[in-house]
This record gives C-alpha cells, structure tokens and sequence, in this order.
C-alpha cells in the first residue's frame, strides 16, 4: 500500500497532538478512528477538534460544509477493537515510554500485519517501540509539531529495523496530509529537540539566574533572529511538562549537561505552572 491509498486511519490519544492529526487526517478526506481510555476523554477530544474546525472557518480556511464533512469523518471510541480494520495507525499517547509500548504490544495483536504502525513521539527511541511487536520492520516515526493543522513539518524516523519500504509508504503520506517530511535518525530527541532543548533550556537559565528579564529575552530572540516568538512563549506554547519530559529523556540518553532540565522547569512543572495548557507557564493566559 503507498500513502495515497489509505482511506482509514486509527489515532491513538486526542489530547493536544492527536486531535490535531485527526483534524488533518479527515481534511485530507480519509476516515477517523481515534481511540481514548474514556469516555470523557472521547468527548474532549471531540471538543478540541470541534474548536478546531470552527477557528478555521472564522479564518477563512475552511467552509461551513466542508468543517461539516471533516467532522462526519471523524469517529472516537474506548475499544480498540474499533481499530481492527484501519490502514494506518499513528500513536500519540503520553509520552511514556512504557506506556506506548503497551500500545505497540496491543496494536500488533489487532490490526492487520500489513498496516504501518506509526509514532508521534517526541523522543522516544522508534527501535524501542518496535520491539514491542512482530512487525518491527513497518514501525516508524512520524513527529508532527504543534499546531498540527498549522505546522508544515513531519519528522520521519527510520529505526534500525524500520524497512525502506515502510519509510517511503510514511512520506508519501505526509505529502498526502500536505506536509513536509525530513528523514531523521533514531536517536532521543531526533533533529528538532535536539537542537530546540538546549536553546530552550538556556533561555531559562538565563531567566533562572537573573541575567535577563522573560520579556527581554522573547523580545531579544523574536526580533533579533526574527522567530515568530521568543523561546519562553515557546516553551508555554509546547508545554512545560513536555519540555521537562523530553530533557530528561535526552539527557538520560547522552549525559550532556546541555539537556539538563534547569531547577526552574522543574519547580514549574511541580507548582502545575505547564503554559497554555495550564492557563499558567512563564506567562498568564485567559
């Protein structure tokens, strides 16, 4: 199968990143299975996607009709049973990695032994995830950012045992979800964290130690390197709970000081201070 023959896709988790994958799987005109651990948890993905959709028609990117159709498409379920008959599933549960291999382990055991099991994760190891199951071969990364119906790029991460043929099927989908792909490595962090990590990590520690204040750094960042934003809204805008998660998981992997979470990131986290998510982060949102 190539990526434009697929025509129903399983999600698997509809928080923040897989709402989103669901949103432009159905915009790309496939079906959407998207599995939740609740019932509640099913209705506030479906919430998000709603939101989603209506923020787009309200932008002129999207139709009345069409939003109506995108959700037409869209499906959540608690079984995954419901996931039998799918012709791809892309993961994107916590980031634990535990958890996900508990995820691989079940995926395996009911969906076809053709279908491509793909991951979301940030930073967790494909390879370690595909040893979960019989089909490491058709197990792969596929990074996509947040806002997912917005940001253009998709990592694809070609583990050690990860076919060509599963890596091709993988771009040929992005492409079809109108995205970019870049082929990365298998290694925590892949391209992106790796290098965003320690730049994020540095902008609090300068904040952590009172070399600079929050708006002086955003400010410095935005308007000198031209980004969009400065790294602390950045880092709201991610989550500081992801933030910290994938810094420990770099620096578990490579001992280098550069991945090592400030006290301050830590300490936020701990105080529920997460960013958007939370209404709290490194700024206060409504």
């Amino acid at each position: 199968m190539q990526g434009k023959d697929v025509r129903t896709v399983g999600v698997v988790g509809c928080g923040l990143m897989g709402s989103g994958i669901a949103e432009v799987a159905a915009r790309a005109g496939q079906r959407v299975v998207y599995l939740e651990s609740s019932e509640e948890l099913v209705d506030a993905g479906r919430q998000r996607i709603e939101t989603s959709t209506l923020r787009a028609v309200e932008q002129g990117k999207l139709d009345p009709g069409e939003r109506e159709e995108v959700l037409a498409r869209i499906s959540g379920t608690t079984d995954v049973r419901d996931l039998a008959d799918v012709d791809l599933v892309i993961e994107a549960a916590t980031e634990d990695p535990e958890v996900k291999r508990a995820i691989f382990r079940q995926l395996d055991e009911m969906t076809r032994p053709e279908v491509v099991l793909a991951s979301n994760t940030s930073s967790i190891p494909i390879a370690d995830l595909g040893a979960a199951t019989k089909r490491s071969d058709r197990v792969v990364g596929m990074h996509f950012f947040n806002p997912v119906p917005l940001m253009d790029l998709i990592e694809i991460v070609k583990s050690i045992t990860t076919s060509g043929d599963t890596v091709e099927f993988a771009r040929d989908y992005a492409a079809v979800l109108g995205k970019t792909a870049v082929l990365s490595g298998d290694r925590a962090g892949f391209i992106v964290n790796t290098l965003l990590i320690p730049y994020l990590n540095d902008a609090m520690r300068m904040l952590q130690d009172g070399f600079a204040t929050l708006e002086d750094l955003d400010t410095a960042i935005q308007l000198g390197l031209n980004h969009p934003m400065g790294p602390l809204r950045l880092a709201d805008l991610i989550g500081l709970d992801t933030c910290l998660h994938i810094a420990d998981v770099l620096y578990k992997e490579f001992r280098d000081p550069r991945f090592a979470p400030p006290p301050l990131l830590r300490r936020m986290v701990t105080a529920g201070q997460l960013g958007r998510k939370s209404g709290r982060g490194f700024y206060e949102y409504g």
